[in-house]
């Protein structure tokens, strides 16, 4: 893998990101007793913070490598959408104005963190159907949807990406021709036609219609299983602390060791990497490549804690190390 030459193509592409975008809120405290109410911690309050979550880290994260980053998602008109779109703003994500609806509450997850342990979330959004997308949505996408030389489904189960939703964004007229997804398996949703797939462990498992059982990892039959049910031109399945595994054809090609030296958090690892591998295929890079260059990055990323992005800066001194 030459990293240089990946992120200096990278500078010139343009990615749209469609999917579930939300603000992940944080706070952060100590605790040294249990409350006389309940079996619960007590926790003294330092700070709070707030980054973007879902969707729209995956659109900051592609900026973050050199992209120009395009968002469609539903943000509410209320003050967690415009802290979201303030966030998105300095980290040079382009939100789609068709985006911000007044009519629906932004998706916030809070996290409760206390000596680096998260200790309980909080999540706060309206039902499925309030962030479904409409025909208005899909005539306001095409256009971006024809200018991208990527486009990210990034599915977070929230409701934008039903599968009506994902087979219409696959149908747009001129569309980018790679369509790079991470799946959310549920019932009735099929994902074929799209270029990329980046399931984890259980939810390749669920993809396969295997069950998520200890011990190895199947990976001929899931792989099998997963491209005669989609047929996916490419298939990374993220194994966490066993790196990742590549899949063309329906069968395994090779297994890459992850890049992790130290572990904080491995909150938002899967949009860093989706962020990246789609990065790099757009620009032109093979698959084996494209995988490298996501695994350093997310390396990068997992090493933070919080919701985080790896800067072309940190991925060059990271392999540098290495």
């Amino acid at each position: 893998m030459n990293l240089e030459k990946i992120l200096e193509a990278a500078a010139s592409k343009r990615i749209l990101v469609i999917g579930d975008a939300m603000l992940d809120k944080y706070v952060w405290g100590d605790a040294s007793r249990l409350s006389p109410e309940a079996p619960v911690p007590v926790v003294r309050v330092d700070r709070e913070s707030a980054v973007a979550g879902g969707a729209a880290n995956v659109a900051i994260n592609l900026a973050a490598l050199g992209a120009r980053a395009e968002l469609f998602a539903r943000v509410g008109e209320d003050a967690d959408g415009r802290r979201l779109r303030a966030l998105l703003e300095d980290g040079r994500a382009e939100l789609l104005p068709a985006s911000v609806s007044p009519s629906v509450p932004t998706i916030v997850k809070t996290r409760v963190v206390c000596r680096r342990q998260q200790i309980c979330r909080l999540d706060q959004e309206a039902e499925p159907a309030a962030y479904a997308l409409s025909a208005a949505d899909l005539e306001a996408l095409a256009p971006a949807a024809a200018r991208a030389d990527a486009i990210v489904l990034s599915d977070y189960a929230k409701g934008l990406l039903a599968p009506e939703a994902i087979r219409a964004v696959l149908a747009l007229p001129g569309r980018a021709r790679i369509v790079a997804l991470d799946p959310k398996p549920r019932p009735g949703v099929d994902y074929a036609g799209v270029t990329l797939m980046t399931p984890n462990r259980a939810e390749a498992l669920r993809l396969a219609g295997l069950d998520d059982a200890p011990g190895p990892f199947p990976a001929e039959a899931v792989c099998a299983a997963i491209h005669e049910r989609f047929a996916p031109e490419h298939l990374v399945i993220t194994l966490g602390p066993d790196g990742m595994l590549l899949s063309e054809g329906g069968r395994p090609v090779e297994r890459i060791p992850t890049f992790a030296r130290e572990v904080f958090d491995v909150s938002g690892a899967g949009d860093t990497v989706i962020a990246a591998l789609s990065l790099a295929l757009a620009a032109g890079f093979p698959l084996a490549d494209a995988a490298r260059f996501a695994n350093t990055a997310a390396g990068v990323v997992v090493a933070k804690l919080g919701t985080a992005v790896a800067t072309p800066d940190e991925l060059l001194a990271a392999a540098g190390r290495r």
